[in-house]
């Protein structure tokens, strides 16, 4: 596994412990869909509906295949070998995408824009600079929008072991001024 890729190991683990207890539960999750939804306001039941299954599908995953104790939490140790294992958790991460960048397009014209994609990010626990650098990096036009697909993309390649230097490890290092 490349370097970059566990250090997004250990962002995504900080991120889903949304409650900071050194440890992801169902809780944890909840939190951070609470959080997300209401930075969406703009969005339609339809989009919020979609991120709320796909948080639910993201920790049912996590704890389905990584709970061998059946405490109901899953720990940074268990985490570290499933979360970047596209046979195990390409599909939870792929309808993650969708749903997520999907939820930045609340009026369907299949673009995103700064403003709202921050927002979003920072609801899930990113930090607003490496935010910054990440939209930049997606290329955003000369109205500073992304396309939908661009992003769903980005958030794919962030959970693939075998990809450095893509957007998504601006979220992991500090940006460049």
């Amino acid at each position: 596994m490349r370097t970059e890729a566990a250090q997004r190991i250990e962002l995504v683990f900080s991120l889903f412990d949304a409650n900071g207890n050194g440890v992801v539960g169902s809780d944890d999750f909840d939190l951070m869909t609470d959080r997300v939804l209401k930075a969406a306001v703009a969005s339609d039941d339809g989009a919020k509906a979609a991120i709320r299954a796909a948080f639910r599908r993201y920790w049912t995953t996590l704890a389905t295949e990584l709970d061998a104790n059946g405490d109901g939490v899953i720990t940074v140790d268990e985490f570290r070998p499933f979360v970047l294992d596209p046979e195990r958790f390409g599909p939870t991460v792929k309808e993650f995408a969708k749903a997520l960048s999907a939820l930045g397009d609340p009026d369907g014209d299949g673009l995103i824009e700064r403003p709202l994609f921050v927002s979003l990010m920072k609801a899930i626990g990113f930090e607003e600079a490496n935010i910054h650098a990440l939209f930049d990096a997606f290329g955003p036009d000369a109205q500073d929008r992304i396309t939908v697909a661009t992003w769903a993309a980005g958030i794919e390649d962030f959970y693939a072991p075998d990809l450095a230097g893509i957007p998504g490890d601006r979220l992991v290092s500090a940006p460049v001024a």
